[in-house]
């Protein structure tokens, strides 16, 4: 006996069709999504920032011999900058044309928490908005041919007594507190309305908008690949209209506000594959610009696909939103493990009709859920703002097969307008257990469940069936 339960709170229409197409035309797009996919090949030449008067261990800044390597590198043509086993404190590094930073195993580049090393201001997107801000960490402008590689660690130093700090809603006692960056950010957001020159948006210093931690922004042929991330101030890995991107075998581990493992926005032809994520917000989270800035650039996200990775702690595994004012479409999620009682949702869409977006064509297959702590899957148009504006969102053909969640709350929570229901959604093959609450469908159309099983707490049987107590 097989029980599908979900309440319905308007208008749904639910087809359960035995036998769809196990061949499964919706995933032949990935396979030349991938021939345009490559990782960028560097010359045979190694600049040791150590040769240009890093000191490891030291405690002295590395960042100008860094930084030397670097220039030096690209000028002659690329290659490697070594950072050798040892500690090197840095302030903000510019990655150039054609150089491969390469932190190899045993070395450890400590960044800085003095704002005043993420100087001068760079052309950045922060929240979905184009601004002058800090730097990120690690940052490249209209570069080809880059790569930060190596078994070695990149390490904010982010806290609660310097980056974090900056966004802290609370205190010990639990009260509520006015962030330092509310206001300021509000202004961004407001000057981004107006339609304020982006030349004239200039944060920084007083504006306590915290940096992304490695932001490629319009490069192409870009790879980060073996590291380990620790203690971001915000972001992680943030590429920006960016195109042929490969984000492999990474593990992060930052806690701290808007710590999402990896945010590719408005950028194309992205492959993010056998990563580990264990982050204080979204694990993977796709954008494409907030709001009229988003519509203003009108670039999507694209050609994303995601494979092979394990999502731990995080406000959701895979995520569309919520600047996703660009446009989202071809999404592959495939062969993932995503579990932790701090796991929010599996996979998720949040936008409202102030964000607005188009969000189509987002497949997923053989995810295995452990254990999240709200929705396994959870598409919601009342993000934040809600109804509020007159970009009204669509999400449509969605398909989710052989995904498996041991626990959660509910298995679906999908809320749609009525203007604008969620449209062709299909799980094949899924088996939802131990889920403690009904399932929540509001204004969703041609919503095909085929070979789904859901039940109230109980664990099933080898045959699918509620065990006996």
């Amino acid at each position: 006996m097989r029980k599908l339960i979900y309440i319905i709170l308007n208008s749904v229409w639910i087809a359960s069709l035995c036998g769809l197409a196990q061949a499964s035309p919706e995933w032949e797009p990935m396979k030349e999504i991938l021939k345009g996919i490559s990782d960028p090949v560097f010359p045979d030449r190694q600049f040791d920032i150590t040769q240009f008067g890093a000191k490891p261990d030291s405690g002295l800044p590395a960042t100008d011999a860094i930084n030397r390597a670097i220039v030096a590198c690209s000028e002659a043509g690329g290659g490697k900058v070594l950072v050798p086993e040892g500690t090197f404190l840095t302030g903000a590094i510019h990655l150039k044309s054609n150089v491969n930073l390469v932190v190899s195993k045993g070395a450890t580049l400590l960044f800085s928490t003095d704002p005043s090393d993420y100087l001068p201001l760079v052309y950045t997107r922060w929240e979905g908005v184009e601004c002058f801000n800090y730097s990120p960490l690690i940052y490249a402008f209209e570069q080809q041919n880059i790569a930060v590689t190596g078994q070695g660690t990149l390490d904010g130093q982010a806290a609660w007594d310097n980056w974090w700090a900056w966004n802290r809603k609370q205190d010990e006692a639990g009260i509520k507190l006015v962030t330092k960056q509310s206001a300021p950010r509000l202004e961004l957001f407001r000057m981004a309305e107006d339609r304020v020159p982006v030349a004239q948006r200039r944060m920084g210093e007083g504006a306590f908008l915290r940096p992304n931690f490695i932001q490629p922004y319009r490069c192409t042929n870009v790879l980060v690949e073996g590291v380990t991330i620790l203690r971001s101030p915000m972001w992680e890995v943030h590429p920006v209209l960016c195109e042929n991107v490969t984000v492999r075998g990474i593990t992060v581990v930052s806690h701290g506000p808007n710590n999402d493992g990896c945010n590719p926005e408005s950028s194309r032809n992205v492959l993010i594959e056998n990563c580990t994520f264990d982050t204080g917000d979204d694990c993977i989270a796709i954008k494409s610009g907030r709001n009229q800035d988003g519509r203003r650039v009108a670039v999507p996200a694209e050609n994303i696909i995601v494979r092979n990775c394990v999502m731990k702690d995080g406000h959701g595994g895979v995520v569309i939103g919520s600047e996703i004012s660009g446009d989202c479409r071809n999404v592959f999620i495939e062969n993932c493990l995503m579990s932790s009682p701090n796991l929010d949702r599996a996979i998720r869409i949040k936008t409202n009709s102030i964000r607005g977006g188009l969000i189509e064509n987002v497949f997923a297959r053989n995810i295995h859920v452990g254990q999240v702590s709200d929705a396994v899957i959870k598409i919601n148009f009342h993000y934040e703002e809600g109804d509020a504006g007159p970009y009204t969102p669509v999400v449509r053909n969605i398909l989710i097969q052989q995904l498996t969640s041991s626990k959660s709350p509910r298995a679906l929570d999908l809320r749609g307008y009525e203007n604008s229901p969620i449209s062709n959604i299909r799980l094949v093959d899924c088996r939802f257990e131990n889920v403690s609450d009904a399932s929540v469908l509001i204004n969703v159309r041609n919503l095909v469940l085929d070979n789904v099983d859901m039940n109230t707490g109980q664990p099933l049987d080898q045959w699918g069936n509620p065990a006996a107590n």
